[in-house]
């Protein structure tokens, strides 16, 4: 194998080897992105049925209100 291929080749491992690094700190951002949303979509989730409940209270209530009149 001649000088220039092996330099070649050495210069193409360090091209990969700083990809990978690359894609790992990627990969590793995104799965904090994820970890952040899934929990904000679970308080989002608990709020609205928070309100839910809280609208069906109120559209009881007001049943009964009617009901007395």
């Amino acid at each position: 194998m001649a000088e220039s291929e092996i330099s070649k080749l050495e210069q193409r491992i360090d091209e990969l080897i700083a990809l990978c690094d690359q894609l790992s700190t990627e990969n590793s951002l995104l799965r904090d992105r994820q970890s952040v949303l899934v929990e904000e979509r679970a308080r989002l989730i608990e709020k609205a049925e928070q309100a839910r409940s809280r609208v069906e209270t109120m559209l009881v209530r007001l049943k009964a209100m009617e009901n007395e009149a």
